[in-house]
């Protein structure tokens, strides 16, 4: 009897641990750039989704437009389904109004397919735990880019903006 309970109470702890992976990768990375991200977009002028740091890079819509493509590829994967159409109209937007609402809805899409996840799921193949990680590697490092079109123009970054406001 004694074993019984302690393989319950072992499986009990296994089963409620299992979804640390998805849990933290959601909670700490993905809401977060997500939240980055699409304060980005907002904040950036309209006349500013133009704006390259150099002849050379991407502008500022560019990278929006990139986080977009993406973020519905992985999630595609992630949902095992062919990727929407919203992806391949992505690369035609160039209004600040469209390519911000298609970011947001593609990181709603995200959003659902990453809450129908569990750690199991996400390492069952590479594909998977690729699309599952990228989501919030690649964001990412996509903010990390925008940070610099924010800052040049004189606009404080979300994430900055935040923690200022986390000190009052």
């Amino acid at each position: 009897m004694k074993r019984v309970l302690f393989g319950l109470c072992l499986a009990a702890g296994v089963m409620n641990a299992q979804n640390n992976l998805t849990t933290t990768m959601v909670q700490r990375y993905f809401a977060n750039v997500r939240k980055n991200l699409e304060g980005s977009a907002d904040v950036m002028p309209a006349e500013k989704y133009s704006y390259r740091l150099t002849a050379d890079q991407m502008a500022f819509g560019q990278w929006m437009i990139h986080s977009i493509e993406r973020n519905y590829s992985d999630c595609a994967t992630l949902n095992g389904e062919a990727v929407p159409d919203a992806q391949k109209q992505a690369a035609g937007l160039t209004d600040k109004a469209a390519i911000s609402k298609a970011l947001k809805d593609s990181f709603a899409y995200c959003a659902a397919a990453l809450d129908g996840l569990d750690d199991q799921k996400v390492i069952a193949s590479p594909q998977m735990s690729y699309a599952f990680m990228h989501v919030a590697v690649h964001n990412n490092e996509i903010y990390g880019n925008v940070v610099g079109y924010l800052r040049s123009n004189g606009i404080v970054p979300p994430s900055t903006a935040a923690r200022l406001s986390q000190k009052k």
